[in-house]
């Protein structure tokens, strides 16, 4: 990683890009062309004999059409979606604010690329299709790399390939049906390189290093990105924001939705740029760590009672929030 932090643009001619680049890319899509076709054809067959081959850990069973579809949509969801959420959609795109800007279309490889790997190697290793040969090397190839190397960039002349991180630290996403992850680390990087690249994250946000490191109000005053206020915010705790920030307080009332826990509406801090306010809440549901995340709402600024604020985030009026039963 230790070219990826140089603050330049990175320029590759387009010529090359019709070599080496453009030739991968092109075997990759035809190879992910023809397992999704033996993939389709493997459940066409499964649903058309009425039985489906026996999923590894899990007994064989007579099928309809609609359970063949839902099989396959499954496998699907667990392995090819769930890895894209935790590793493209979290890992990849926290690495890539490490690196330059590049211009051009260049193509990269590796371990983001994990989702599809697992997902065609499951079906290969399960027997529940069988791919031609020259597509099962090219997994042999791709399960070799991802395992050994992180991103990688191959031209004509040379390949780069960087190395994977030496820590990473991740905590369950809410909601995760699959063990879905995201970033996420209170006190330190949640990844870091050798060579002392870092990213931070606070629950799934990339922050800057202050937020963890030297949150002040000063500091989220000045900040123009919501989320990482937020996550500021968060760090050094609502009630010493308040306090310290100096919000004033407009109302505040039992929460009928959430008992033993309170609404409290407060004035929006000075240097946020907007005529809103905001409502402090406690999460109506436990974290896996069994505490009740407290967090501010933004309302409009015409709202003078917390009780209709918290209706107003549910598209409701107060008086009907009030009759709330409990929310989550």
């Amino acid at each position: 990683m230790s070219t990826m932090g140089r603050t330049d643009v990175v320029s590759i001619s387009t010529d090359s890009l019709d070599g080496t680049p453009a030739r991968i890319a092109h075997m990759h899509s035809a190879s992910r062309t023809r397992m999704n076709a033996r993939i389709a054809g493997a459940h066409r067959t499964a649903w058309g004999e009425r039985q489906m081959t026996a999923i590894p850990g899990v007994a064989p069973w007579r099928v309809s059409e609609d359970t063949a579809t839902s099989t396959y949509q499954f496998i699907r969801a667990s392995i090819w979606d769930s890895l894209h959420t935790s590793l493209f959609d979290g890992v990849a795109a926290a690495i890539r604010t490490l690196m330059p800007p590049f211009v051009g279309a260049v193509t990269w490889y590796g371990q983001q690329e994990a989702h599809r790997v697992a997902y065609y190697d499951y079906y290969r290793r399960s027997g529940l299709a069988v791919f031609r040969h020259e597509d099962v090397d090219l997994l042999d190839v791709l399960t070799t790399l991802t395992r050994a190397t992180g991103w990688w960039w191959a031209f004509d002349d040379v390949c780069v390939m960087a190395e994977r991180p030496t820590a990473l630290h991740t905590e369950p996403a809410p909601n995760g049906q699959f063990d879905q992850q995201r970033l996420h680390r209170d006190d330190e990087p949640a990844i870091e390189f050798a060579d002392g690249h870092e990213v931070f994250a606070h629950h799934g946000t990339i922050i800057p290093a202050w937020v963890v490191r030297e949150p002040t109000v000063e500091r989220i005053a000045r900040e123009r990105n919501v989320e990482v206020r937020r996550c500021a915010i968060e760090r050094i705790g609502w009630d010493t924001y308040i306090d310290t920030a100096g919000l004033d307080e407009i109302d505040q009332t039992d929460d009928p939705g959430n008992a033993g826990n309170r609404l409290r509406l407060y004035t929006m801090p000075d240097g946020w740029g907007r005529r809103e306010r905001i409502l402090l809440v406690v999460n109506g549901s436990t974290e896996r760590d069994g505490r009740r995340r407290r967090y501010g709402l933004r309302v409009p600024p015409w709202i003078g009672s917390a009780l209709d604020a918290a209706g107003w985030t549910y598209g409701i009026r107060g008086s009907d929030y009030a009759q709330l039963a409990r929310r989550t």
